[in-house]
């Protein structure tokens, strides 16, 4: 793997983290490349609000969503089976800038629009069974810096990495098996902040198997 975009030189830093496989790339695309990238993705996504039952009531998402891939990508999150929206330009993109910087050839994409730093995503981990046992997930980021969370599942360890405009993270091998992540709320940051200065988008590729 070169893990290089088509404009930006990389630095590929590892977590030493056991039973995972975590490796963060700060610049994959250059900042004015990243800049227009968010605001394409902004504009041309077609973003939605989900929800999700909890003791009985139907509750927004603190994020909105868009679910996308190649025709026969089902997913199933937040308890509902999705069928892909198709690839819009910007997101053809970007899956072939991984795909020629070795990181993976990707079918499908959750995309998650955190509006401001009062947005966020729970404890979870990306180990749906459509995605197969060690699932490669490439995970691009474009907007406000925000910290990412990580948590063994038996030994409660805990990690930290705060992701950049236009950074890449990839999590391979064990690492959804035996870890959890989670993107909180940091209120506190967004009051530091106003308007786009708040946003991120948040792209995770992944690969799901044709069904049988």
């Amino acid at each position: 793997m070169n893990f290089s975009s088509s404009t930006a030189p990389a630095h590929v830093d590892q977590l030493r983290l056991v039973d995972a496989d975590v490796r963060y790339v700060a610049n994959f695309f250059a900042v004015q490349e990243a800049d227009q990238l968010l605001q394409r993705l902004i504009d041309e996504v077609p973003w939605q609000q989900h929800y999700v039952k909890m003791f009985g009531r139907s509750i927004a998402s603190p994020r909105l969503s868009s679910w996308h891939g190649d025709p026969h990508a089902y997913y199933r999150y937040s308890g509902t089976r999705h069928a892909p929206s198709a690839w819009t330009n910007t997101l053809s993109e970007l899956r072939a800038s991984l795909a020629n910087g070795g990181i993976g050839d990707f079918n499908c994409v959750l995309a998650n629009y955190y509006r401001d730093c009062s947005d966020s995503m729970g404890w979870h981990s990306d180990d749906e069974p459509e995605l197969g046992a060690h699932p490669t997930i490439a995970s691009l980021s474009f907007g406000a810096t925000r910290r990412f969370d990580l948590r063994h599942k038996s030994s409660k360890q805990k990690a930290s990495i705060e992701l950049q405009h236009g950074s890449l993270l990839i999590m391979r091998g064990t690492t959804q098996e035996c870890w959890e992540h989670a993107l909180p709320k940091q209120k506190k940051a967004g009051d530091l902040l106003s308007g786009l200065e708040q946003s991120r988008v948040n792209l995770t590729f992944r690969y799901i198997k044709s069904p049988r």
